[in-house]
């Protein structure tokens, strides 16, 4: 994927940064455009993931809707041109401002989490004399097989409403004059590359949504999350993931109602293989038992490998073509903490100082997990565009 003219161009910027390839978006977002329609699918993206204004704007004039999960996630989708009828708003915490504020700009819906949002989301609204659309976010009790930290659909998880409180949900929406139910929503986890547990997912959205219409509830909307995840390991054999596959599961194993309109949050597989962050080589130090390539970005500017033990390919793009001194690394940041090494023992050609890092897929939870730990700076992001 990269070659000697990002080698020139990335030499000529300070580092870290991050850069992202829009060719390489715009070909993933009409790849989910033609397999989605397919079905008469809606996609929402999932701004959590990355919410650089470049990348926004391609997936509003696209036609995606905004899946967010917090008020400022909802400010940003409204201040980016999302249409207020396709923001879905998520999350077991919303306060009392961050529901006003959505509530005043008339989105589509809230996936509501539990029996007291309910009650809260059905004051504001009487508060303000409107009705709020809402979904209930249920607990599938579905397991993703994927990390502990990105697993939500399981009885355990903080997420979602249990099916042993279906009854009392009923018998108070029946007190909530000022709340409108319109669907169910479903959210199993993340980074699932193992298709089955979305074909899992689908027989329980039947099992639950098949108890609703038995007690007079015919829903407009199935709302099943996101989750799909991406190649890691090795990107380049698989920079847009498989689209087709995924979509066919739903459509082939959810039961639908006439009418009935389903609904995706996808962000991972949307903008993880469009980023990667880029870095230089500040020190190499080394040991008896292991060298340390020491770089100029640290778990500040990505934490997922400190945070989910996460893999992420490393590449030194200065030695690309210079393979034939090969050692073992542990490639590490500047921070303050032990935990701050994006990768151990990774074998790479022979490094130096001053020496082009390019760490892939770094496109979903890198840049919008940034933090200013040890005082760090927050570093910019490049664009394909850009490129000459």
């Amino acid at each position: 994927m990269f070659n000697e003219q990002h080698l020139h161009f990335f030499e000529q910027i300070k580092t870290p940064f991050y850069y992202y390839d829009l060719d390489l978006l715009k070909k993933t977002i009409t790849a989910i455009r033609t397999e989605s329609e397919r079905y008469n699918y809606h996609v929402h993206y999932a701004l959590k993931a990355n919410t650089d204004k470049k990348i926004l704007q391609e997936l509003m004039l696209a036609g995606f809707g905004a899946d967010c999960v917090s008020g400022n996630e909802v400010k940003c989708a409204l201040n980016n041109g999302f249409a207020n009828n396709k923001v879905v708003f998520a999350g077991v915490g919303k306060s009392d401002d961050e529901i006003n504020f959505a509530l005043s700009n008339d989105i589509f819906c809230f996936n509501c989490e539990s029996i007291q949002e309910l009650e809260v989301v059905n004051a504001l609204a009487g508060n303000l004399n409107t009705k709020a659309r809402i979904a209930l976010r249920i607990n599938p009790n579905v397991n993703a097989n994927t990390h502990k930290y990105i697993t939500t659909g399981l009885e355990e998880n903080k997420f979602g409403i249990n099916p042993y409180e279906f009854d009392t949900i009923l018998e108070k929406l029946k007190h909530c004059p000022n709340l409108q139910l319109i669907g169910l929503h479903f959210h199993i986890g993340s980074q699932i590359t193992d298709l089955t547990p979305f074909k899992n997912l689908c027989t329980r959205v039947n099992e639950i949504q098949a108890w609703f219409n038995q007690k007079g509830h015919h829903l407009e909307n199935i709302n099943v999350g996101g989750g799909l995840g991406v190649n890691y390991k090795e990107p380049d054999t698989e920079l847009i993931p498989d689209f087709a596959a995924y979509f066919k599961i739903f459509n082939d194993f959810l039961e639908l109602r006439p009418g009935q309109q389903v609904h995706f949050e996808l962000g991972r597989a949307i903008v993880a293989q469009c980023g990667n962050l880029i870095s230089k080589v500040l020190y190499i130090k080394n040991g008896i038992n292991t060298n340390f390539a020491i770089l100029d970005a640290g778990m500040t500017e990505l934490i997922r490998p400190a945070l989910y033990q996460a893999y992420h390919k490393i590449e030194n793009l200065s030695k690309k073509n210079n393979i034939t001194k090969v050692a073992r690394y542990d490639v590490v940041g500047p921070i303050c903490e032990s935990s701050d090494c994006f990768g151990k023992a990774v074998y790479l050609p022979e490094t130096h100082r001053g020496d082009v890092f390019v760490i892939r897929t770094a496109g979903a939870y890198g840049e919008v997990m940034t933090s200013q730990y040890n005082l760090r700076k927050k570093n910019k992001a490049v664009y394909s565009d850009e490129l000459k």
